[in-house]
């Protein structure tokens, strides 16, 4: 008898968690097996959103009609998450192997999940990475970011919403009142969110939104969330961050984010954003305890999901900006960091180590003329 067939009682989840790392593992595994970097960051997810220790690499196959009668019971949105979950880890990989894209093709197949991420990794295994990031802005990436969501984006005062025919990184407009009111955020409490994203900014001679070279309107969304969920600016922390706001988007498609910036930082796949350039001196994910950092993000998100359903991109941040962070966090249910992300290394928003070595430069270059 197979000791995964899932049984009644207090174990059925558990041993559910079991039995779709099996298929996971097997969908994603190239020839010679799993990675290292593939099965730490499949093990750390699996412990960060189920509470469940599996050993990735010594787990039996699981083919996709087995793993498809596991999760009958689930959900199509559940399902798809288990599919990105593969897509991930077909993504750390470079090159990405055809007859693993194939595999993770079929695994989606057999859970009804027709989704452009798995024709996203198809692409680059085939080496047609321009069509393959076509596809990402056309069908995932840019499609969800453009307003595919119910709500909208209020970017400022006297800006009313966000044009949702606007790709998510067009190159900033200038707009004086949208600057001054981020120079107004020096102004408020200390405590407050408005004056904690204004020091990030200030701090690491970022220039404000709204003026030349500040970020895009839609951008300067996620720096809000920066200060929400204490993560770094840099490469690790933008990583983090936006495992976070992706996980946290009730819309599967906010894994976007996610493929994005791993295809951007990681492995080299996706060039440039518009505003993110690509920079694969250094991997990302590779870095030590980054799987267990990345993990906790999207477990942290995936909180702030259940509690709030609401894309953070669409959270009117200008409207509370006056109110003290722990109150915001507390509002919108952000958990505190795992203890195993801690030990790993993820630092908060002003903790020099969270910073590039240029933004360090920067607050040190600030703090000596204020001496």
């Amino acid at each position: 008898m197979d000791p995964d067939v899932i049984r009644s009682g207090e174990d059925q989840e558990r041993t559910e968690v079991r039995l779709v790392a099996r298929g996971i593992a097997t969908a994603v595994a190239p020839e010679e097996g799993l990675t290292d970097v593939q099965a730490d960051l499949l093990e750390a997810i699996a412990s960060a959103l189920t509470g469940v220790d599996v050993d990735y690499r010594s787990l039996e196959p699981l083919g996709p009609e087995e793993l498809a009668e596991v999760l009958a019971r689930r959900d199509l949105d559940y399902r798809q998450r288990i599919v990105h979950h593969m897509v991930l880890a077909e993504l750390v990989l470079r090159p990405i192997p055809t007859v693993v894209a194939h595999r993770v093709h079929l695994y989606a197949e057999a859970l009804g999940v027709k989704d452009d991420f798995v024709r996203l990794a198809r692409r680059y295994a085939q080496g047609a990475f321009g069509l393959a990031y076509k596809d990402l802005q056309r069908n995932g990436f840019a499609a969800h970011l453009q307003g595919g969501g119910e709500g909208e984006v209020s970017p400022g005062p006297g800006r009313g919403s966000l044009d949702p025919a606007a790709a998510p990184f067009a190159p900033a407009e200038l707009d004086p009142e949208l600057e001054a009111t981020w120079r107004g955020f020096a102004g408020l409490p200390p405590d407050t969110l408005g004056f904690q994203a204004w020091d990030m900014y200030d701090a690491r001679g970022f220039e404000l939104p709204g003026g030349p070279g500040g970020a895009p309107r839609y951008l300067a969304q996620h720096d809000f969330v920066h200060v929400l969920a204490d993560y770094g600016t840099n490469l690790r922390g933008e990583l983090e961050v936006f495992s976070f706001i992706g996980r946290a988007d009730p819309d599967p498609k906010g894994f976007a984010w996610l493929a994005t910036l791993t295809g951007l930082f990681e492995t080299g796949y996706i060039p440039t954003t518009g505003f993110f350039d690509r920079d694969v001196r250094e991997r990302v994910i590779q870095a030590p305890g980054m799987h267990r950092r990345v993990a906790d993000a999207i477990r942290r998100g995936k909180e702030v999901c259940r509690a709030n359903n609401l894309d953070l991109f669409e959270v009117d941040y200008y409207a509370v900006a006056d109110r003290p962070v722990e109150d915001l966090r507390a509002h919108f249910a952000v958990p505190p960091k795992g203890e195993h992300a801690l030990e790993a290394g993820s630092v908060g928003l002003f903790d020099l180590a969270g910073m590039s070595e240029i933004q360090q430069q920067a607050v040190a270059a600030r703090r000596g003329a204020a001496q």
